[in-house]
């Protein structure tokens, strides 16, 4: 029996060669960076960062972590920590690159969005924990792709790791890309996963949560109308809602943000180049 569950648990991960290479290497603050790995076993090391289960996909000769960095992270070596079946534990270094982000200046009307009162914080603090927990979610998915859909097909208002102002007061960087459009919109699933979390945000807004895999977890903001449910298993394509404003929203549009090892990455790293170009077309 031990040995059926084990040939299985192999088969399930030679499956995943036709998704390697969709993703690209920016390793920067708030990037994505492919490690190759020098481990040759049948299956998949494990593999952390800063004491966080890293995504591991198959490569040519081996395995190579897909790895999220923090847009905190100061530029220089890191290291990952690798164990494999057949080796010990090895120390794999890689290499970050400075990149800087701009600064954004924004007026919210409503200020209790801005330094939210006692019970806001109440709620806020309850909202950060669901949140957390599905940003932890860890499923050993083999049958991945990383080259994402637009989950909507418009222009970017916002982008990725901006260095937030709101009324003046600073807050944290933007962990996603605004994309504007206007209200009712659908918005879809840019690939194959399943919603772990919905609901209503105080800053999010209505909000959907979709886990593709290894804690490559996606989620979707401010939406007018949800349409999926907890639990639900969708194919790329299917409509998650619709855009809305509700939240802390100036208007309608889509936050959409994608995290690697609980990390928010810059979501267009996952894109291709016909999908940019939509992105930065004219408004």
């Amino acid at each position: 029996m031990k040995r059926v569950v084990l040939l299985l648990y192999i088969a399930s991960f030679l499956s995943i060669s036709s998704w390697v290479y969709a993703v690209q290497s920016y390793s920067v603050p708030g990037g994505v960076s492919v490690v190759p790995l020098d481990v040759t076993s049948s299956l998949p090391p494990v593999v952390h960062y800063r004491e966080r289960r890293v995504l591991v996909s198959r490569a040519d000769n081996g395995w190579q972590a897909v790895v999220g960095i923090p847009l905190n992270v100061k530029p220089g070596v890191h290291q990952l920590i690798v164990k494999s079946e057949n080796s010990k534990k090895q120390m794999v270094r890689f290499k970050v690159n400075p990149k800087e982000y701009e600064e954004e200046y924004i007026t919210i009307k409503n200020k209790n969005k801005v330094s939210p009162d006692k019970k806001s914080m109440e709620r806020i603090g309850r909202e950060k924990k669901q949140m957390g927990k599905a940003y932890r979610t860890w499923s050993d998915v083999s049958d991945m792709n990383l080259n994402f859909d637009l989950p909507v097909k418009a222009v970017r208002s916002s982008p990725f790791g901006l260095k937030r102002f709101f009324n003046n007061q600073p807050r944290k960087p933007h962990s996603g890309i605004d994309i504007a459009a206007p209200e009712g919109t659908p918005i879809h699933a840019p690939a194959t996963g399943k919603v772990i979390l919905t609901g209503d945000f105080f800053f999010n807004g209505n909000s959907v949560f979709i886990d593709h895999g290894q804690g490559l977890i996606t989620m979707y903001c401010h939406m007018a109308r949800i349409d999926v449910q907890e639990d639900q298993v969708i194919e790329r394509g299917a409509v998650l809602g619709t855009i809305g404003q509700t939240g802390r929203a100036t208007g309608p549009h889509l936050h959409w943000s994608v995290s690697l090892n609980k990390t928010r990455v810059n979501p267009e790293y996952f894109l291709s180049e016909s999908s940019i170009k939509v992105l930065n077309s004219e408004r």
